[in-house]
């Protein structure tokens, strides 16, 4: 069997198992695959005459861009001649940083062909943030717009000798046009033949606790690792899929692109400058979008309007980067007859446990493993337990979708990969049905008069509160207890940092969670974040560390003793 039918035979697999978790886990297999390039070998494939729409864009101001499949492997094709015609050969770097616009699709399918390697970049990077992915990225070329490019133009010009620079939007200057690829072949044939093990991504992480790691993923970990991430969106040939995502972070891999191309789908895109959720539930319906991958902010806007006056045509709603409110999902279900389904991954991986379509949801619970990875939960000693580290088995169940290491640090990759498993980093509990339920980062978990404290459980109950927008909850030293539960909060409008809004927040969970776990002390204070919007705790325990014996720590924090009275 050729590769490309060892690929297809796998996905079809699991299309038809789309509504059957446990059949789908039992019978399907990663395939094995020695001399395969997704672009060339499948991507062509299914492009071939093909003029079902690839990718939909469309703007705020009602301009679309339209591609077929057909048309996008052409360009692609173009671009990647384009992208050799500039010196650009295996294994060479490309710092892409572009906006949700046509060129970003191009060149990522380009970029496969040669073998080149994709390093994504939000657009809001700039500084030091830039040097940190050309010096560690070993970045030969750089892919940007007109706004990126004043961020470029910004750095030393000694750190860009030697780099080429490409202009999506125009040239001049040390910018060249990327229009130059419009005048290329649409035959392409790669310098060099790429191979299965070649780095095709290198993903900057958030960097929560520390300077952001470089995960490395060749070319068939995630063009084929997103098999199980197809999957678990439910997604069928034919699709308008659209995930509510920035280019620049590995979700965007996910579900704007290997996903949805991998199930034949139509990756739709609708660009905004402000969330307005009338317009968002009026481009659902316009559009006819199918599937609808977004983050729990996005679904929290929507529920404020009264969903049920929208006739979308939806059959697939997932949330993706926390957990979501049951009362969230609660309520989209009673206006759309529709569950929302979570589900779990990293930038190291793809979706690795999930709500797969047609099972049984568990209030609170991230679902099963998926098809391809065996999810071992492993306790302080190493022993599998029904708490403890989510991690992956490694061996002969090692999934293709697993990185390959942290580019720039061994040390690192051989802590994660010790002990024939994978660790996450992560907590999760897994009940007698084999759902898990996410409990924490390992690093945030603590303990409170000897129990055992998960923030985000916290900080879920914390967000149902109408006055808090967002929470996050560290350990803060006690003297009776050794540690509490601290609640940095940032207040919603129309509510004031006071006593009386303490006050109210205290009795709210107090009615939510049992008494060893409830939080003691409050603080109006904004929330220091990673540049992709993840919150910092380890800055937050910082200064939990520095705080005074006892009493309020500054005029916006309370104790929950004080003021309740």
């Amino acid at each position: 069997m050729a590769d490309v039918d060892a690929f297809l035979h796998a996905r079809d697999f699991l299309l038809a198992q789309r509504e059957d978790h446990a059949a789908a886990v039992a019978g399907f297999h990663w395939p094995v695959l020695r001399e395969f390039n997704w672009a060339r070998d499948y991507f062509d494939r299914v492009a071939h005459d093909n003029d079902a729409p690839a990718l939909h864009i469309v703007e705020e101001d009602g301009r679309e861009a339209r591609l077929s499949y057909a048309v996008l492997a052409e360009r692609s094709r173009r671009v990647a001649n384009f992208l050799v015609s500039l010196g650009a050969r295996r294994g060479d770097r490309i710092l892409l940083m572009l906006g949700n616009e046509v060129p970003l699709w191009e060149i990522m399918l380009a970029a496969i062909r040669l073998g080149a390697v994709v390093i994504p970049a939000t657009t809001l990077l700039s500084g030091k943030d830039l040097v940190d992915r050309i010096e560690r990225g070993r970045a030969r070329h750089v892919i940007t717009n007109a706004g990126g490019a004043g961020k470029f133009d910004e750095l030393p010009a000694a750190m860009l000798d030697g780099v080429n620079r490409v202009r999506v939007d125009g040239g001049g200057g040390e910018w060249i046009d990327y229009a130059g690829a419009d005048a290329m072949s649409p035959v392409f044939d790669a310098p060099e033949p790429t191979r299965v093990d070649d780095p095709l991504l290198e993903y900057f992480t958030s960097g929560t606790t520390s300077r952001p790691k470089l995960v490395q993923h060749t070319q068939l970990s995630y063009p084929v690792g997103h098999l199980s991430t197809m999957y678990w969106l439910g997604l069928k040939p034919g699709d308008v899929h659209w995930t509510v995502s920035s280019p620049g972070w590995a979700k965007h891999a996910w579900s704007c692109f290997f996903a949805p191309f991998n199930a034949q789908a139509c990756v739709f895109i609708y660009n905004y400058n402000r969330f307005d959720a009338r317009g968002v539930l009026d481009v659902l319906v316009g559009h006819g979008v199918d599937t609808l991958c977004a983050p729990p902010t996005v679904w929290r806007f929507l529920i404020q309007e009264d969903i049920a006056r929208w006739p979308v045509r939806l059959r697939e709603l997932i949330s993706a980067g926390e957990p979501l409110n049951p009362e969230v999902i609660e309520q989209v279900r009673s206006k759309w007859g529709i569950a929302i389904r979570d589900g779990f991954g990293q930038t190291e991986t793809t979706a690795q446990v999930g709500n797969s379509p047609g099972s049984a949801l568990k209030p609170g619970s991230m679902g099963r493993p998926l098809p391809g990875y065996r999810i071992v939960l492993l306790d302080a000693d190493g022993t599998p337990a029904d708490e403890g580290e989510i991690c992956i088995a490694l061996g002969a169940d090692r999934p293709i979708a697993l990185m390959t290491a942290y580019a720039d640090d061994p040390e690192k990759t051989a802590e994660v990969m010790r002990d024939g498993h994978y660790h996450t980093g992560d907590v999760g509990t897994r009940d007698a049905d084999g759902y898990i339920t996410y409990v924490g980062r390992a690093d945030d978990v603590f303990k409170s008069s000897g129990y055992r404290i998960s923030p985000f459980e916290l900080e879920s109950a914390l967000i149902e509160h109408p006055a808090v927008a967002e929470a996050a909850v560290v350990p803060s030293p006690d003297e009776v207890r050794g540690f509490v539960p601290k609640a940095y909060v940032i207040l919603a409008p129309g509510h004031a940092p006071d006593a009386a809004t303490a006050a109210a927040i205290f009795a709210f969970m107090r009615e939510r969670v049992s008494a060893y776990k409830r939080v003691r002390r409050i603080e109006f204070a904004d929330l220091p974040k990673t540049i992709s919007g993840k919150i910092r705790r380890v800055e937050l325990r910082g200064l939990e560390a520095g705080r005074p014996a006892s009493g309020p720590r500054t005029e916006v924090e309370f104790l929950e003793e004080a003021v309740r009275g």
